[in-house]
């Protein structure tokens, strides 16, 4: 026997065999699992309560490639689970000016240095909060909304806390509910809130959201591709 052990982080899947297998994309658990030698590797990934399970297509198996799990199934979903998002994003300036300056947002409290420091309680730039909202957002989308048939509604925005330059930003999803279609079976509704905050624990914005995303029977054929084109739809083979 020997063991596998799952890094489930935004880098790396260190198995307990000869080679290095894979990526993943999940927060912050180590599971160990006996394996029997011979055995074709099954890579078991977790994030708290929730286990998912990725399975090398037949074909492929022999060459060690693997499609890499990315967003969740209805059925994965848990009532109570908390993903907690790898890895979080410090804030610089560039990044703050640069998303006010594509979205037309001009306001001297994000842009203007001597404004925020003479006119404003805050006494320097405070990041623009649709950025921290955006970059959340973004944050999630690998553990919850990466397989999203749609983003349905953005139930509330609160933003908590300033931002400033120089903060790093990290973010945690919870799922609060989930509910299968009532037109369609192959796919359900799924409601989550996110939370982030600083590198202090400062929490900086919270939202909820509803998400529509398929079942298993929505992608018939995962390990070999059906009609809807498997774990990774649209993607093409390297020719030689």
């Amino acid at each position: 026997m020997r063991t596998r052990e799952v890094l489930a982080g935004w880098g790396s899947l260190l198995i307990g065999s000869p080679h290095l297998l894979g990526s993943v994309v999940r927060g912050g658990v180590v599971a160990h699992r006996p394996v029997a030698e011979g055995t074709p590797p099954v890579l078991t990934l977790s994030s708290r309560s929730v286990w998912s399970s990725i399975t090398p297509d037949p074909q492929t198996a022999g060459q060690r490639r693997h499609a890499v799990q990315f967003g969740r199934y209805y059925e994965e979903f848990e009532v109570g689970a908390v993903y907690k998002h790898w890895p979080g994003k410090t804030v610089t300036e560039y990044d703050d000016h640069l998303f006010c300056l594509l979205t037309m947002n001009h306001h001297p409290l994000h842009m203007d240095a001597h404004y925020a420091a003479e006119a404003t309680e805050f006494g320097k730039n405070v990041v623009v909060g649709n950025y921290v909202y955006s970059l959340l957002l973004g944050m999630s989308v690998p553990d919850v909304s990466g397989k999203a048939i749609a983003n349905l509604e953005v139930e509330s925005l609160r933003h908590v806390k300033p931002t400033f330059h120089g903060d790093t930003i990290y973010g945690e999803t919870e799922v609060l509910a989930k509910t299968p279609s009532k037109s369609k079976d192959d796919r359900g509704v799924v409601h989550v809130e996110t939370r982030g905050y600083k590198q202090d624990g400062t929490v900086v914005c919270v939202f909820r959201r509803k998400v529509m995303v398929p079942k298993r029977s929505h992608v018939p054929g995962n390990s070999t591709g059906g009609a809807r084109g498997g774990e990774q739809p649209g993607r093409p083979e390297p020719k030689e």
